[in-house]
């Protein structure tokens, strides 16, 4: 591959690649499924033997709710150290577990286990949207979408090496 085969890098691609970095579809669809729905051909859809241990709207919109600011572009372009996670987690796992002991009539709670269940979907989903731009990888790819490091690069030849001839030298 010559040089001349490395693609061009429009400026538009930086932000297509932000319209893509969407970890907040993941809440929306914790919160779907938080409410005893499956998706269907595309349509989410209610289960009978799901509604038994679903939550209620305010309950899956509030748990949601609480998880989206750490499952947002910006924390997924933003380089926190492990202090700051440790903490933001505790804090958002604590919060679940008050709100649905608090609230736990209105949210449709039914048994510990369901409270396992809303604290382990937090945990799980803020610690993995936390942790998601350590080393600062999604801010280097997008940064380097707009300043063209990425894409196509030419194979370093080797002499003496083909993939089709035995070494020569």
């Amino acid at each position: 591959m010559s040089q001349e085969s490395t693609p061009i890098i429009m400026p538009s691609e930086r932000a297509d690649v932000m319209d893509k970095i969407r970890p907040d579809k993941v809440v929306e669809e914790i919160r779907m499924r938080l409410l005893g729905k499956v998706r269907q051909d595309g349509e989410w859809v209610d289960h009978k033997f799901l509604k038994g241990r679903a939550l209620s709207e305010i309950g899956a919109w509030e748990i949601s709710l609480l998880m989206l600011p750490a499952s947002s572009q910006n924390t997924a372009m933003t380089k926190l150290n492990p202090e700051q996670i440790k903490s933001r987690l505790l804090n958002l796992t604590k919060t679940a577990q008050k709100m649905c002991l608090r609230n736990w009539k209105e949210y449709n709670i039914q048994g510990i286990d369901q409270l396992n269940f809303v604290h382990e979907i937090v945990f799980t989903n803020t610690l993995a949207s936390l942790n998601q731009p350590e080393g600062e990888g999604m801010r280097r790819f997008v940064g380097n979408i707009s300043s063209g490091d990425i894409g196509y690069q030419p194979e370093p030849e080797m002499p003496g090496m083909s993939m089709f001839r035995p070494n020569m030298k």
